[in-house]
């Protein structure tokens, strides 16, 4: 029986940090461990590397503390105030990955979402419009949720625009002529992902900044994805699979690299996976190149070797000579 190499996890910065009385270690690719207390028994969430667990809000959390208030806490350091909450820049609530979290304050967090701008710039005019002075605005709004806010300072309304404005300039998308329309916009560029593609619903953006994924729902990373390429970016791609290393990782599994091919016209990598644990555990996998991003597509999950060496013969046009498998019934 052929033995898979152990998984080579890519070295990546590890902090520790204190939350609500409970000590973590924080990996940079939004995974966290939490501590046994000293002298208290293990329980059983403790001492595991986890991305966290979804909630019915769709945020990942482990023992129902969130995960990405941890990982801003260790890598962005305590918030300023009790009433600072956690950006998620791309608007993804399951990318926990540091550079995507920021801690803002309570109105910056409600007007970075794009209907509460939208409302405030039908009453106000525009959004820089009511933060420069949020006080002449109190009796505009007739609903008691939004009171708090015209009762913020005009020195709080005008620190809150220039930060919102500098994000603005350095948001690597079009801003647009206004911070209403980069607001409405930076969601749009995540909306983009949830839509139909090319007529298939279940393309969705993943934690890796230049790639998507197609026929598999759970946001996963893509540790082998090249950033940076300067010849064809499938050979760049296709020369990071290096068997053993991680393919795919989210919440549920992590998977590492088998075998890898570039198809015989170059538009395509095959890939076949082994997460090593799961009652499946192979998973054949595409990769293309379009539009500038990497599209990783799910071509089935399969429970031999076997089952999966014969998909990824026929998938590459190529002749099965080895007969019948388990997987041809299943």
């Amino acid at each position: 029986m052929l033995k898979m190499a152990a998984a080579k996890q890519p070295s990546m910065k590890e902090i520790n940090c204190t939350y609500k009385e409970e000590q973590y270690s924080v990996r940079e690719s939004g995974e966290v461990l939490r501590h046994t207390p000293e002298s208290k028994r293990a329980r059983p969430t403790d001492n595991q590397w986890t991305f966290g667990k979804l909630n019915l809000k769709g945020y990942l959390e482990i023992a129902s503390v969130s995960v990405h208030r941890i990982v801003a806490t260790a890598f962005h350091g305590i918030p300023a105030t009790e009433q600072h909450v956690v950006d998620h820049i791309d608007t993804n609530k399951q990318n926990n990955r540091p550079e995507n979290l920021r801690w803002v304050t309570k109105l910056e967090n409600v007007l970075l979402n794009p209907i509460t701008s939208k409302r405030i710039a039908v009453v106000c005019g525009s959004v820089e419009a009511f933060l420069a002075d949020p006080s002449k605005f109190r009796d505009k709004f007739p609903e008691p949720n939004w009171k708090w806010m015209t009762a913020v300072t005009k020195e709080e309304g005008q620190i809150s625009l220039d930060r919102l404005l500098e994000w603005a300039r350095n948001d690597k998308h079009p801003a647009g002529a206004a911070l209403g329309q980069w607001i409405f916009n930076r969601y749009q560029l995540r909306q983009q992902f949830l839509e139909p593609v090319a007529g298939v619903s279940d393309v969705i953006a993943s934690k890796t900044t230049n790639a998507v994924q197609r026929n598999l729902t759970t946001v996963s990373e893509f540790p082998c994805c090249p950033k940076d390429y300067e010849k064809n970016p499938l050979t760049a791609y296709v020369e990071n699979l290096e068997p053993g290393l991680v393919f795919c990782q989210n919440i549920f599994f992590t998977s590492v690299v088998f075998k890898s091919t570039l198809s015989a016209d170059g538009t395509s990598i095959f890939v076949i996976a082994d997460n090593q644990f799961g009652l499946k555990r192979w998973a054949l996998s595409e990769i293309s190149f379009e539009d500038n991003l990497f599209v990783h597509t799910s071509l089935g999950t399969f429970f031999t070797q076997k089952g999966i060496e014969k998909e990824y013969c026929c998938v590459q046009g190529l002749t099965w000579e080895g007969g019948d498998t388990f997987d041809d019934n299943c």
